[in-house]
């Protein structure tokens, strides 16, 4: 594994930030480049196939083939990179302090994530989603330690937003926890329980709330350049 000081994504221009990712994902997983060139060949194949098939002149389609299969191969390839590097990332993340906060950054636009609002001196934490859902309290260290934080968070949140529908969840991978990996598809699986406008009520009533309580930055690991600067890349869908 690489001890190189982690990088800032948003100095980094596109080529970089991708050449950076791959560089971490084959930290974790040495044949993603076999996987890449294979999934090219594959789905280039089947690109110069389907357009080789098509009606016309032979040379025009041979010319056009070659094209439609570079093309299908590359998108092919990028499939299988985005998916690697996800995998990757979570890989990395895993066992890190604020792991679940930096995997909740990939929620697409609609979602706001507010980092640590509660916590305890042995670094067990609860974040906070606003969504769709409505409120969802996620957190992540010691089950019986979390229960007792997430009781008191949710007594804190239903006391300025009682008519909002309040979720817990406790990353793990004991029984009734929720993978790292599968944290953020979770989430997005609770519902539409609140509209767009009334999220911003909410988030409005917890401006009061948030105003109490200390800020605790979290510690910055390696993982932002795949998990945040190609956040764009690594969505799974």
């Amino acid at each position: 594994m690489s001890s190189s000081t982690p990088l800032d994504p948003s100095t980094m221009s596109r080529r970089r930030q991708i050449i950076e990712t791959f560089r971490m994902t084959r930290e974790v997983d040495r044949s993603i480049g076999w996987w890449m060139l294979a999934a090219f060949l594959v789905f280039g194949g089947i690109g110069f196939f389907i357009f080789w098939k098509l009606p016309g002149d032979s040379v025009f389609l041979t010319v056009i083939a070659v094209i439609g299969g570079v093309l299908l191969g590359l998108l092919g390839m990028m499939i299988v990179f985005s998916r690697k590097a996800q995998k990757a990332a979570y890989t990395r993340m895993e066992g890190q302090l604020g792991a679940g906060a930096r995997a909740l950054s990939m929620l697409r636009r609609g979602w706001q994530v507010e980092e640590v609002v509660g916590f305890t001196k042995q670094q067990d934490m609860v974040h906070r989603v606003v969504g769709p859902p409505g409120i969802v309290l996620v957190g992540e260290g010691n089950p019986n330690r979390l229960r007792q934080l997430m009781n008191s968070e949710r007594k804190k949140h239903e006391r300025v937003a009682a008519d909002f529908p309040v979720h817990e969840v406790l990353v793990g991978s004991g029984d009734g926890q929720v993978p790292l990996p599968k944290l953020v598809r979770h989430v997005q699986k609770l519902g539409r329980q609140v509209k767009p406008a009334e999220q911003t009520d909410l988030l409005q009533r917890l401006k009061a709330l948030d105003a109490q309580r200390p800020k605790v930055p979290l510690p910055r690991g390696p993982v932002p350049t795949s998990m945040k600067g190609m956040r764009g890349n690594l969505r799974g869908r």
